[in-house]
């Protein structure tokens, strides 16, 4: 098994977890953040077996569900969560008030990178060939033609720890696709009550 197959079941897991455990009784902007997360997790269940090669390739819906992602990613994820909303049955942690920033950074790069899986749903899968095999490869990221003058790190194409917009524009969806999700992971463990 891959690792992005790994990290994107992993996040499609915690999301699906998520939301059928705690809308249960929910109201305000505890309801509000909720619907949004479900929002988020309705598109990672249509994404996900699509950047696995488990179902057709469709740039059209990778792009819908990107922006869907989006829409509830960045300054509107962040505006959700004023100090002291996380009583029952929200399950966020106190450490997202604690780490602020730490959160904010998150909050911002899922808005990076499903802007970016939006930019690059036409560049397809890493190895189109292995599309409904569930292969793909490791090594694509690093030295794929996608990039053009090899890696993504070689380019000038990080900034902060992150690739930039343009760079995420000319990489393979899935691949975007996988900092995605390693992003709601990060973040899940980071902030959200088990």
């Amino acid at each position: 098994m891959t690792l992005s197959k790994l990290v994107s079941g992993a996040a499609l897991a915690s999301l699906i977890a998520v939301a059928a455990h705690a809308h249960s009784g929910a109201t305000g902007i505890v309801k509000e953040r909720m619907d949004g997360m479900g929002v988020m997790k309705d598109s990672m269940k249509v994404l996900a077996p699509m950047m696995q090669g488990k179902t057709a390739y469709d740039a059209a819906a990778v792009r819908r569900e990107a922006k869907k992602i989006g829409a509830h990613a960045g300054d509107v994820l962040t505006t959700l969560f004023p100090e002291g909303s996380n009583g029952h049955p929200s399950e966020a942690k106190a450490e997202i008030w604690a780490d602020w920033e730490g959160f904010v950074d998150l909050a911002e790069r899922l808005q990076t990178y499903s802007d970016g899986l939006a930019t690059a749903a036409e560049n397809g899968l890493m190895m189109p060939e292995a599309q409904g095999t569930g292969m793909m490869s490791n090594s694509a990221m690093m030295g794929s033609s996608h990039m053009g003058s090899g890696s993504m790190m070689g380019s000038g194409a990080m900034m902060d720890g992150s690739p930039s917009a343009e760079a995420l524009s000319q990489m393979p969806a899935d691949g975007v696709f996988m900092m995605l999700s390693q992003t709601c992971s990060a973040c899940h463990t980071r902030f959200r009550e088990e």
